[in-house]
């Protein structure tokens, strides 16, 4: 399984081998792949596990069939169109496994997968009772669910045994062994498994070299830079200096990068890690010289969002009227009236918005102006509940409709507590550059934020999907939810 989709992957990106000019090495460097090839290549994996499942369940169910074998007969009279798309089903519900931090870990695939597993057999049985008698391939579905999550559980456990071997990891020097350098080693060491192999440092302040960080030794200045590419078949060098660069040290990188070897940002690669902006470590003008231009998208995009906003507008709303009499009769008994509450927000370039939402908190408790927390005491008992379904989020339809909200986008917050954070926390205004969001990065991959720290964490998950955003980041988004709102993970 595994060598089918590397050679498949080799095919498409012509990247079987890494050569470098034989200034620095000698010989080629095989399958030094980086994080982002690694998912490509782990969902290559999956695809290939879930149609041979496929093939697989349509053999089981031929040999239950009183008239046709397993032949082309068979196979083309017999399966309903659905049924081809159940490997695309299975991608969907394994979307989760594509996050950075839970690839390299066994009991993070497991629960994943075995989750998908039984979402897909709940799916399936309420598509079986809901049909008429005898209409579906009980045998077939069955074989293909219990036959891809055993095919996809062994793939992603052998892929993390050959993506932490050390012929597959890009050999990398860190350029700078100060704040930027150290948190870039940081959040390298704690990645698993590991994205990059740090070999060390280069510094040019005479007092660091010799020095461990880490784990990683700070190895010479720039003069030394060649010779330790050479000796250690460095691939890439990660530039991790925030202040002024010296001339013998940008020189030594631009010939570096003349010869073969890729340099990268700290930044860069702390986005594509973590999924963030590591936004105390830049430049306080980043907002202006970068962070504006990146942030712009196209007009089919905003099209393109604006018709899903609508679509999934009036799904929730339809769901809401389908819900809302039990809604409204539990709040009801829990607390009395009212049942719905509004609150003004911040939305998209700090216009300001009535949020609608059902009440989950103590009528009296909006009297005092606070973000909320996990297990927030104002919470009455249903409130509860309701939040822990996210279903007191289903009144914000009516938001996204009218155009103040979107289905993705950062969490909305009031105009007092937008004045206090961005006093402490840099750049926090830039979050309303886009629409709130029902939804968004930074709620996917952060609970609530109960501290200055968390509200910084979230800022930078949601200036992450500002630079970022597109349809498929869109989507990929809504997909997580679910499977949040799945896991009753809400707050």
């Amino acid at each position: 399984m595994f060598a089918g989709a590397l050679v498949f992957y080799g095919v498409l990106s012509g990247i079987n081998k890494v050569m470098i000019n034989t200034t620095y090495r000698s010989k080629p460097l095989y399958w030094r792949v980086r994080p982002t090839e690694k998912r490509v290549l782990l969902l290559l994996g999956d695809i290939l596990a879930s149609s041979i499942a496929l093939w697989v369940s349509l053999y089981f169910w031929s040999r239950g069939d009183a008239w046709l074998s397993f032949s082309p007969e068979f196979i083309l009279t017999r399966p309903a169109w659905w049924y081809w798309i159940l490997p695309l089903v299975w991608l969907v519900l394994m979307v989760e496994l594509y996050d950075t931090k839970r690839v390299g870990r066994r009991s993070d695939i497991i629960r994943g997968v075995g989750t998908a597993a039984l979402i897909s057999f709940a799916l399936y049985l309420v598509i079986y009772f809901t049909s008429e008698p005898n209409s579906l391939p009980r045998r077939g579905v069955a074989v293909f669910i219990i036959a891809t999550a055993l095919l996809t559980l062994v793939w992603r456990l052998i892929s993390i045994k050959i993506f932490s071997g050390a012929s597959f990891l890009r050999r990398v020097i860190i350029v700078g062994a100060g704040k930027a350098g150290r948190t870039v080693q940081k959040v390298i060491n704690e990645t698993q498994p590991l994205p990059y192999n740090v070999i060390g440092f280069i510094d040019d302040d005479k007092k660091k070299i010799g020095k461990s960080i880490q784990g990683a030794t700070v190895l010479g200045g720039n003069k030394k830079l060649s010779s330790i590419i050479k000796k250690y078949c460095i691939t890439d060098i990660i530039f991790a200096i925030s202040v002024d660069i010296n001339p013998g040290m940008l020189q030594a990188i631009v010939d570096a990068e003349e010869c073969g070897i890729e340099v990268i940002t700290m930044p860069a690669v702390y986005e594509e890690l973590m999924g963030r902006v590591p936004i105390f470590l830049l430049d306080s003008d980043w907002l202006i010289r970068s962070f504006i231009d990146q942030a712009h998208t196209s007009g089919f995009y905003e099209l393109a969002k604006r018709i899903m906003d609508i679509l999934g507008a009036l799904i929730g709303l339809l769901t809401m009227t389908l819900l809302f009499p039990m809604i409204a009769l539990g709040i009801l008994l829990d607390s009395g009236l009212p049942i719905f509450y509004t609150q003004t927000r911040l939305g998209k370039n700090g216009a300001h918005y009535n949020m609608i939402k059902f009440r989950t908190m103590h009528r009296e408790s909006e009297s005092v102006i606070q973000a909320a927390t996990h297990d927030d005491p104002r919470v009455t008992r249903f409130g509860k509940l309701l939040r822990r379904t996210h279903l007191d989020e289903l009144p914000q339809f009516m938001n996204i409709l009218m155009g103040d909200m979107s289905l993705v986008g950062p969490r909305a917050e009031r105009a007092e507590l937008v004045a206090a954070l961005q006093k402490v926390v840099p750049f926090y205004r830039a979050r309303l550059l886009v629409k709130p969001g029902l939804t968004g990065w930074a709620q996917i991959n952060f609970g609530y934020a109960s501290s200055v720290e968390d509200t910084a964490t979230k800022l930078e998950y949601d200036l992450y999907y500002i630079k970022r955003r597109s349809v498929m980041m869109d989507i990929i988004t809504l997909l997580r939810t679910f499977s949040t709102v799945y896991g009753f993970k809400g707050t």
